[in-house]
């Protein structure tokens, strides 16, 4: 995961309301590893994406 580079390319904000126990927990998982609040958000989104494409109703080509 250290290898992997992300948020690359044009960025975009996104502005959400979090749990403050959420916001807190993250903060303090950013501090432990050296990686950003921000990179540490889009490695969490980009996983919940990997293990639920069904919502965003991909379509499945049978070619």
């Amino acid at each position: 995961m250290k290898g992997q580079v992300h948020n690359q390319g044009e960025l975009k904000e996104l502005k959400v309301e979090i749990e403050k126990g959420v916001v807190e927990s993250i903060e303090g998982m950013a501090n432990n590893t050296g990686y950003s609040l921000n990179e540490l958000v889009v490695i969490a989104l980009k996983r919940f994406r990997a293990s639920h494409s069904d919502y965003e109703k991909k379509t499945i080509s049978l070619d």
